[in-house]
C-alpha cells in the first residue's frame, strides 16, 4: 500500500537512541516516583516532566552507544495553594541535582482541571441565580470555559491561582454551545481549592442581554444537506515516500532533522542540517514555537481580561490532537506518537501526535528558450512535519516545511470556533462584529513567538539587517530609478530589538563570517517576516507588561540554556517585564557568537461572518531562506520527468 499508518513512539530504542530523544513513558514514571520519594509525603501535582536537553558540546561530540546522563526538568506543586518547585533530576544517578522553590509562581491551568472548574462554577448558587435571570434552569446544558485570569490586582484575588471563566449554554446535548453565549456572567475560581470566590453578573442591576438561541451547528449530521459535486482527490505514492525515519531522525532530500515534542511547546525540531556531497552543514540547533498570546480588543466588563498565553498558561503539547489518517494528512503518512505527563505524574500517550508526509508544491523552476523552443521544468516538493492542538475553542495547526530549494518555512493554521459574545441583534459593540443574529466575535490578535537557536555553518553567527535605500534625485540617482540595499550589523541586544518595515523591504540575515561562499560573501540564511502584526495592547497596561515581547518582531540574544520562553518560565498570573525584556536589558554582545533569534508574527483578526460557526483556516508564519548559503540553486539537480498519473479531464 502507498499509505502507511504505522505509528512509532517518540523515545529511546536500543538501535536508534539519541540524547535529544524526548522522555519515554518509563522515564516519566521513574522521575515522578523519585520526586514523590524525595519531596513527600505530601501529595504532588506535576506540571512538567520534560527532557533537560544536554549541552551543545555534549551533543556535537556524542557517538552512538556512548553513555550520557538522562536528565529531567521538573515543575511540581502542592495542592491547595500557589508556589512551584523547579529543578533538574538525574535518571542515571536517581537523584535531584538542583531544586528551587518559587513561592509566588503559579503552575499552568492543566487539562485535568478544566472540567473540575466547570463543575464548581455550575454548582455555585450565585452562578445558578445569574443563569436563571437569563431563562436557563437546566445546568447540565451549561458549558464553562476556564480562561487564565491575568494579573489585575483585584481585591480578593491575591495569593491565589485563578481562572476567570466565560459561559455558554446548549439547546440540546449535541448543540454547538458557542452559538449561545451567556453574556455578562463571569465566575472567578480558585483553581487549587475549586472555591468560586466571586460571580460577576455585570447586568445585576439591569435587564441582561438575551441569550441568542438560534442554532449554528457544525457536526456533519446536524449541518443539513452536504455538497454532492465533489469527486475524490487521491494522493498516491506507489513506491512510498522519499523520506526515511530512524527513531526520531528524519532524512529527506539532503535534509536531516531530529523530531522532538514536549508538553509546553509541542512539536520541536533539533539539529537541522543539510548535506551536499560529503559535507553536512548545520543550520538550526533547535526550533520551536515558544509562546503565543491572544489579546482581545474589548474594554467591556469581563472581556478586558482576555489576554491568554496559550503555550505558557496551558501548554500546546498537552493539548495536542491524535491525528486521523486520510483526514488531517493525505498521502503516504508516517506518524509519531508522543507522551506527556498527567497531573499525577503518569505518562499520557497521544497517538499520532505528529504527522510526516510529502506534498507537491507546484513548479520549482522553469525556463523556455524561445530561440530553440526548448523547455526545462522541475516540480517542487516539500516535506511536512505537523501537529495540531486544541486550546479551548481554537485549533492551532503547526506546520514545519522543508523544501528542495533549501528553504525552511513555518506555517500556523488557525481554525476552530471564534470566542463568541452576545449582543442585541443588529447592535454589536464597536469592538466586535456580528456573525449571526445576537452573536458577535470581538476583534483580537493571535501573536506567536518562534525561538530559533541558529547554527549556520556552526555556532559563531552574527545578524545583519537589510533595508532598501533610495538615493535622492541628483548625481547618485539621475534618472529616479536607483535603489540599493544597505546592511547594518546588529551588534548588541538593544540594537537587535527590531520591527518589520515594509517601506524599506526590511529583512534580517544570520551569517557566519568565518565561512565564505563562491563569491566571497559570508554564508547565511535570511529571516523573511512574512506576517508581522502591529500590536495594539499598550506596553504599560496590565496585560501589556506581561507580554512585552510582542512589541518587537525581532529579538536576538546570545544563547543561554535557561532563557527558554519569551514571556518567562512561569506565565500564569506573572509579573511585569519577564523574559525577553529582562534578559536583553544586559545588552550583551551578538557578534560572532552562539545566537538565538526570537521572531514574533501572527494574525490580526477582525472577525467575519464567514468565520462562523467554524472558522476556515487562516494562516501566518515566516521563512528561513538560504541567502548565500549555497553556491547555486540547490534544486538545479532535480531530475526531469512527467507525472504519468496526470490526465486531461
Amino acid at each position: 500500500m502507498a499509505i502507511s499508518s504505522e505509528s512509532t513512539p517518540i523515545g529511546a530504542t536500543a538501535d536508534t537512541f539519541h540524547p535529544l530523544d524526548p522522555l519515554g513513558p518509563e522515564e516519566m514514571r521513574t522521575a515522578a516516583a523519585l520526586l514523590r520519594e524525595a519531596l513527600g509525603p505530601e501529595p504532588l501535582r506535576f506540571e512538567r516532566l520534560t527532557l533537560e536537553e544536554p549541552d551543545k558540546e555534549s551533543i556535537r561530540g556524542w557517538q552512538p552507544g556512548q553513555p550520557l546522563d538522562r536528565r529531567v526538568r521538573f515543575v511540581v506543586s502542592r495542592p491547595g495553594g500557589i508556589g512551584v518547585t523547579l529543578g533538574i533530576l538525574s535518571l542515571d544517578e536517581h537523584r535531584i541535582l538542583s531544586s528551587e522553590h518559587l513561592p509566588d509562581a503559579r503552575p499552568m491551568i492543566m487539562l485535568e482541571e478544566f472540567m473540575a472548574i466547570e463543575d464548581a462554577v455550575k454548582a455555585d448558587p450565585a452562578f445558578i441565580k445569574a443563569c436563571a435571570r437569563r431563562g436557563i434552569d437546566d445546568m447540565s446544558l451549561v458549558c464553562v470555559d476556564p480562561w487564565s485570569a491575568g494579573r489585575f490586582d483585584v481585591p480578593g484575588e491575591e495569593g491565589r491561582r485563578l481562572s476567570h471563566t466565560f459561559a455558554w449554554v446548549r439547546n440540546h446535548a449535541r448543540d454547538n454551545f458557542y452559538a449561545h453565549p451567556i453574556e455578562g456572567v463571569n465566575a472567578v475560581v480558585d483553581v487549587d481549592t475549586l472555591e468560586v470566590i466571586r460571580v460577576d453578573d455585570h447586568y445585576a442591576d439591569r435587564e441582561p442581554v438575551p441569550v441568542p438561541r438560534g442554532e449554528s451547528n457544525y457536526e456533519a449530521e446536524l449541518v443539513g444537506e452536504h455538497r454532492g459535486d465533489i469527486k475524490p482527490l487521491d494522493v498516491i505514492q506507489s513506491d512510498g515516500p522519499s523520506f526515511t525515519l530512524e527513531g526520531n531522525l528524519l532524512r529527506w532530500q539532503g535534509w536531516d532533522v531530529r523530531i522532538g515534542f514536549n508538553a509546553r511547546e509541542g512539536l520541536t525540531l533539533h539539529t537541522l542540517g543539510h548535506t551536499e556531497g560529503d559535507e553536512r552543514r548545520p543550520i538550526l540547533h533547535r526550533a520551536s514555537l515558544a509562546e503565543m498570546v491572544v489579546p482581545y480588543g474589548s474594554p467591556a466588563a469581563g472581556h478586558y481580561r482576555k489576554n491568554v498565553f496559550d503555550i505558557g498558561e496551558y501548554g500546546l503539547g498537552k493539548l495536542a490532537n491524535s491525528l486521523t489518517l486520510g483526514c488531517d494528512c493525505l498521502g503516504a503518512i508516517r506518524y509519531l506518537d508522543a507522551y506527556v505527563n498527567g497531573i499525577d505524574g503518569e505518562p499520557i500517550e497521544i497517538a499520532n501526535a505528529i504527522c510526516i508526509h510529502e506534498e507537491d508544491n507546484g513548479i520549482a523552476w522553469k525556463h523556455w528558450d524561445f530561440r530553440t523552443d526548448h523547455t526545462e521544468v522541475r516540480r517542487l516538493r516539500r516535506l511536512v512535519i505537523s501537529s495540531i492542538s486544541t486550546v479551548g475553542n481554537y485549533e492551532y495547526a503547526s506546520y514545519w516545511y522543508l523544501y528542495q530549494t533549501g528553504m525552511v518555512e513555518f506555517e500556523m493554521k488557525a481554525t476552530g470556533i471564534i470566542n463568541t459574545v452576545a449582543c442585541e441583534p443588529g447592535k454589536p459593540s464597536p469592538y466586535a462584529n456580528e456573525v449571526a443574529p445576537g452573536v458577535a466575535g470581538q476583534i483580537h490578535q493571535h501573536l506567536f513567538c518562534a525561538r530559533l537557536d541558529m547554527d549556520v555553518d556552526g555556532p559563531d553567527n552574527a545578524v545583519m539587517e537589510y533595508n532598501v535605500v533610495v538615493p535622492p534625485e541628483g548625481p547618485e540617482n539621475p534618472y529616479g530609478n536607483a535603489f540599493r540595499e544597505e546592511a547594518t550589523l546588529l551588534e548588541t541586544e538593544r540594537a537587535a530589538q527590531r520591527r518589520a518595515n515594509s517601506e524599506t523591504m526590511r529583512y534580517w540575515k544570520v551569517v557566519n563570517r568565518q565561512r565564505r561562499n563562491a563569491v566571497g560573501q559570508p554564508t547565511g540564511f535570511k529571516l523573511e517576516a512574512t506576517n508581522p502584526v502591529t500590536p495594539y495592547t499598550q506596553p504599560q497596561s496590565r496585560s501589556g507588561q506581561r507580554g512585552r515581547f510582542i512589541q518587537n518582531h525581532l529579538w536576538v540574544t546570545p544563547f543561554n540554556a535557561e532563557e527558554r520562553y519569551p514571556a518567562g518560565e512561569f506565565v500564569n498570573q506573572s509579573g511585569p517585564g519577564q523574559g525577553l525584556p529582562e534578559w536583553t536589558s544586559a545588552d550583551r554582545n551578538l557578534v560572532d557568537t552562539d545566537l538565538v533569534l526570537w521572531h514574533v508574527f501572527g494574525l490580526h483578526h477582525p472577525v467575519r461572518p464567514e468565520d462562523y460557526p467554524v472558522q476556515p483556516c487562516v494562516t501566518c508564519g515566516f521563512r528561513l531562506m538560504p541567502s548565500g548559503f549555497f553556491d547555486r540553486n540547490p534544486a538545479i539537480t532535480l531530475p526531469p520527468g512527467r507525472n504519468a498519473a496526470s490526465c486531461c479531464a
